[in-house]
């Protein structure tokens, strides 16, 4: 890569972020979606790869906070990252990739995280599948009878700018619950949450949100589509009981001239499926990866997460591209210190990073070869020490 020079992006040059993202994902953004993605652009750490003064390669990082198992961590949120087809295979990304996990460093965030759009790319570099999601579609046409009883306290809608502070109470404590949220601060309510116009929805109305306050409580963010039998696209359903949960869906399904709802992402673990009283009218259409995880600071994101149970044991962790991960650490609940002891495990940093949230099994590695048990029993030890109740999940796209 020497004819390529890595640098800032100017904040001026926002436009040229958001037509390189079009360029590289073979995509058109509207003029009503520019804004939302301009100001990520603007809000980001911006970094280029230039030849000369020609912008070749970009990768963006929101400052975010992701929910670890007991934890609110701080990420460095990998978005925009792309190269021009004229520059491909010539070591940018990698390049752009190292320099972000070195300002993570530098910035003493623990953990960096992306969504893949070509999956293969990034184990390469440390990240590890951390959680997956399903997507369903709900038949509507008839009731939607279900066995859990739903809470009998009223519902109301509210709009968007009200949404910080009535909503963001309770997404709080659903992230507490569940690991792999994402902190939410009112200007990411705004852009990154409920956006007027989404792309992936252009002919779908502006979201509405539907609450039911109190503890517990809980909300649901859906927009409508008119046209095609009628569909609700739900976007973000939290609740803090499941009567709650049993409430914001049967009001979904009760919505005048709609006879479906489809939701492309919900926890893998999601109650629905069980909840209904007819199975048939839930179909479970994906289960797809979701976020990418990279620990960046392996000591100090093991050392803040909560464990579950297990016995201490002792790790050698391979981290080609971050040295200080590199070696063995002694683990237990609430330390990681550096040993000379023999390894139970050795588990490169992807793989430590996919298990970190609960969402993967080292023994499952195990099995594929790619975690080395030294010590009968270890992997399913420190599979025990993650265990999770809920299964992680995100549903901030970035």
């Amino acid at each position: 890569m020497t004819d390529v020079e890595l640098r800032e992006i100017p904040e001026a040059d926002a436009e040229r972020i958001v037509d390189m993202a079009d360029l590289v994902f073979h995509h058109r953004t509207d003029p009503e979606d520019r804004e939302r993605y301009l100001w990520v652009a603007r809000t980001a750490e911006r970094i280029g790869a230039y030849s000369d003064e020609t912008l070749v390669g970009q990768l963006a990082v929101l400052p975010m906070r992701l929910s670890a198992p007991g934890a609110l961590l701080d990420c460095s949120a990998i978005t925009f990252a792309g190269v021009l087809p004229t520059h491909r295979r010539r070591g940018v990304l990698t390049s752009m990739v190292d320099r972000a996990l070195a300002d993570a460093v530098t910035a003493g965030r623990p953990v960096a995280a992306l969504w893949a759009s070509q999956s293969a790319i990034y184990g390469r570099y440390g990240f590890g599948l951390a959680n997956r999601s399903m997507g369903v579609e709900v038949d509507t046409s008839r009731p939607l009878a279900l066995r859990t009883e739903a809470d009998p306290r009223p519902l109301r809608l509210i709009d968007r700018a009200a949404a910080p502070e009535v909503l963001g109470p309770i997404h709080a404590r659903a992230i507490a619950r569940r690991p792999g949220g994402i902190a939410r601060d009112p200007e990411w309510w705004e852009h990154g949450i409920l956006p007027v116009v989404d792309d992936e929805a252009e002919s779908f109305t502006a979201p509405r949100i539907v609450v039911m306050d109190g503890e517990p409580g809980g909300y649901a963010i859906y927009r409508t589509h008119s046209g095609d039998r009628g569909v609700v696209r739900l976007e973000d359903l939290v609740a803090d009981t499941p009567q709650v949960e049993a409430a914001l869906w049967r009001y979904l399904a009760s919505i005048d001239l709609t006879n479906r709802i489809k939701a492309e992402q919900i926890p893998e673990d999601d109650l629905l499926p069980h909840m209904v009283a007819d199975p048939d009218q839930v179909v479970v259409n994906s289960v797809s990866g979701a976020l990418w995880l990279r620990l960046v600071d392996a000591p100090a994101a093991l050392r803040a997460r909560d464990w579950a149970s297990g016995d201490p044991l002792v790790i050698d962790l391979r981290d080609a591209r971050l040295s200080a991960n590199q070696g063995r650490w002694r683990l237990a609940a609430g330390a990681c210190d550096p040993t000379a002891d023999a390894p139970d495990l050795t588990v490169d940093a992807a793989g430590l990073a996919a298990a970190y949230l609960g969402g993967t099994r080292l023994t499952t590695l195990a099995r594929l070869g790619l975690v080395t048990e030294h010590t009968p029993g270890a992997a399913a030890n420190l599979d025990r020490a993650f265990a999770v109740p809920l299964a992680p999940y995100t549903n901030d796209n970035f």
